[in-house]
């Protein structure tokens, strides 16, 4: 691990209960950003390599959270940490003996970070899921997709946008409090009400009449021609989302389309349809290569589809340093960026009970 954590929140101590998904990325980010996050892992864990990015930057003790020994110690842990995570099924943690009121018990300024799909209470609270579920409950997922069916996203709307995102968000709001107050207090984080939150301007739209509650029926789901995915001559794709009239206008003139009198009306619904099929035509003529070289350097709001595996290497995040190697694999660079305290990965993904002997001696607690 790194001697010497550098972000805005050095000094700040994380209590990570291992668990899937969300709560883990809540903790990557919050050790990207210097917190001191130590994860305890159940006895016999192993190392999942597809979880290494997620569980890289922190340390691990194992504890039997079953055996009275192993409670006192995680109370112990508790009582000297500013954050706990934790993502499991509404009263696991109460029948563990390690829920809110016996850990701000122990730690009066404790923030307690719960992470579930449904929520701590409601019908559906007590019912296993995973992030389609809860992306389906939003009414996000409806609206995804061809008119046909919706389709399946990544897990990115549910588990990591609506679930770490504000989980993160809401652990460091009620830190503020808690530095300034004393007071700690319970953050109930839950994936149905985080997408629900990121839906606030597509709900807006809709209440006001200006949005269609079908799948591509509007401009930011697949309805308009200068909003849209394209592919090329090779099999591969661009988007092109010039919605403001000037860059409407520049793109239609990089298309060869300006002097087109079928796109003289940018915004008629009636003829999105058939200016969809114009585009699709134009674009299939050429590469992807070679519309990154008429287009890239314009304001004609494109940008080509890249793989994972290109993503990397485009000039534009290789500049940036989008991406990093480290710990023998390319990952994601830490998120926000800071200009005076920068952040950094702390180190590779730890072993079960790695860092026993460590962090025990640190934080004063005895070995269990």
């Amino acid at each position: 691990m790194t001697a010497t954590p550098t972000g805005p929140l050095a000094g700040v101590r994380v209590l990570e209960l291992a668990a899937l998904g969300p709560s883990p990325f809540a903790a990557m980010l919050l050790s990207d950003m210097g917190a001191d996050v130590v994860r305890i892992d159940r006895k016999g864990s192993t190392l999942v390599p597809g979880f290494a990015i997620l569980e890289r930057g922190r340390r691990s003790v194992v504890l039997d959270l079953k055996s009275a020994q192993g409670l006192a110690t995680a109370l112990a842990m508790v009582a000297r940490t500013d954050i706990l995570l934790e993502g499991y099924r509404p009263g696991v943690m109460e029948r563990l003996g390690l829920g809110p009121d016996e850990a701000l018990r122990h730690n009066p300024r404790l923030v307690y970070g719960r992470m579930t799909g449904w929520g701590q209470d409601g019908p559906y609270a007590t019912m296993a899921g995973h992030d389609m579920n809860y992306v389906a409950l939003s009414g996000a997922l409806h609206m995804i997709g061809p008119k046909e069916r919706p389709v399946m996203p990544l897990n990115l709307i549910g588990d990591f946008g609506g679930g770490g995102t504000y989980l993160t968000i809401g652990v460091l709001a009620a830190l503020t409090h808690a530095r300034a107050t004393g007071v700690g207090q319970v953050v109930d984080a839950t994936m149905v009400d985080g997408v629900v939150s990121l839906m606030s301007g597509v709900y807006g739209a809709r209440a006001h009449g200006g949005l269609i509650d079908e799948r591509e029926a509007n401009i930011a789901n697949g309805s308009a021609p200068f909003m849209n995915i394209y592919e090329c001559s090779d099999g591969g794709f661009i988007t092109l989302c010039a919605y403001e009239p000037q860059f409407y206008r520049l793109m239609l003139e990089k298309l060869g389309l300006a002097d087109d009198p079928l796109f003289a009306e940018q915004n008629d619904p009636d003829i999105w349809a058939e200016q969809k099929l114009r585009i699709a035509k134009v674009v299939a003529g050429a590469t992807r290569q070679q519309w990154c070289e008429r287009l890239e350097g314009t304001d004609a709001c494109f940008a080509p589809v890249l793989t994972m595996g290109e993503a990397p290497h485009h000039p534009h995040n290789v500049a940036r340093g989008t991406f990093v190697e480290a710990d023998g694999m390319v990952q994601p660079a830490p998120a926000p960026r800071f200009s005076v305290t920068p952040s950094q990965i702390r180190g590779p993904q730890r072993p079960a009970g790695g860092d026993q002997n460590e962090v025990f001696a640190e934080w004063g607690i005895d070995q269990p």
